[in-house]
């Protein structure tokens, strides 16, 4: 059986961050991909708890394709 192709993010595109530490992102949570950045990070958008957007870095490997059943 072939290996699934790994998900790589393009700018623009949604994605499910996980983190176990931090306040935001604590479980993890949905986010937009703004752009890639330098050394296997990526630069992410993610709505606060207030609703006011956040932009942050994070490893791309943290990030996954997100649920079929999100929208």
């Amino acid at each position: 059986m072939a290996r699934k192709a790994k998900w790589i993010p393009q700018p623009g595109e949604l994605a499910h961050y996980w983190c176990s530490s931090g306040k935001l992102a604590r479980g993890g949570l949905n986010v937009r991909v703004v752009a890639e950045a330098s050394g296997g990070y990526m630069v992410v958008e993610a709505a606060r708890g207030d609703g006011s957007l956040v932009r942050i870095t994070v490893k791309a490997a943290s990030l996954t394709a997100p649920q079929p059943s999100l929208f």
